[in-house]
């Protein structure tokens, strides 16, 4: 199995840029239906797989079949992927209508925010939205995330474009031709 969709975030882009490839390469065949979708950012490497259909058992009950019977092959490729890409791993599979995530990282990020900001924070822990300010940060991140996917799918392929042409851009030797 190899070609796994990936998405790669993160101020430097380019260190995990391989990893859908050389993850899907390690995958065991007939793990996934297909190629697993990779997401990588500067914490962690995400890998979901769509699970085969079975006759029997809920969706659900797939899932959980296929993280018990899978664990240790998957704590192996994750621990030579943490040693490669210098990220942590987490898996999750997907079954119809229903997937889920086995391990992933909550990773904490400082931010300064002004008064406004801070009120739009209490407001969401003091109506009960939320339980703290992180966790209504969270929830507010999460909302423009659901809200602006296209607007954010944009904004990476423009990112995308620009280290395509600084990758290419004057720090390259210029071809010159016989009259210079």
């Amino acid at each position: 199995m190899s070609g796994a969709r990936g998405r790669v975030y993160g101020r430097d882009r380019r260190e995990g840029q391989d990893a859908s490839d050389w993850l899907a390469a390690r995958i065991p065949a007939g793990w996934f239906t297909g190629p697993p979708e990779v997401v990588v950012d500067r914490d962690e490497i995400t890998v979901i797989g769509e699970l085969a259909p079975e006759p029997d058992g809920t969706d659900a009950d797939r899932i959980r079949r296929f993280r018990e019977r899978t664990r240790d092959e998957r704590i192996m490729i994750a621990t030579e992927a943490e040693h490669r890409y210098g990220r942590k791993v987490a898996w999750g599979a997907a079954s119809g209508d229903t997937s889920e995530l086995f391990t992933v990282l909550s990773v904490p990020v400082m931010t300064r925010l002004r008064q406004r900001e801070r009120q739009v924070l209490d407001t969401l822990v003091d109506s009960g939205v939320a339980r703290s300010r992180s966790e209504a940060l969270a929830w507010c991140v999460r909302l423009v995330g659901d809200n602006a996917d296209i607007w954010l799918r944009q904004l990476r392929e423009a990112m995308e474009h620009v280290e395509k042409i600084r990758a290419e851009g004057p720090g390259r030797p210029i071809a010159r031709g016989s009259d210079g």
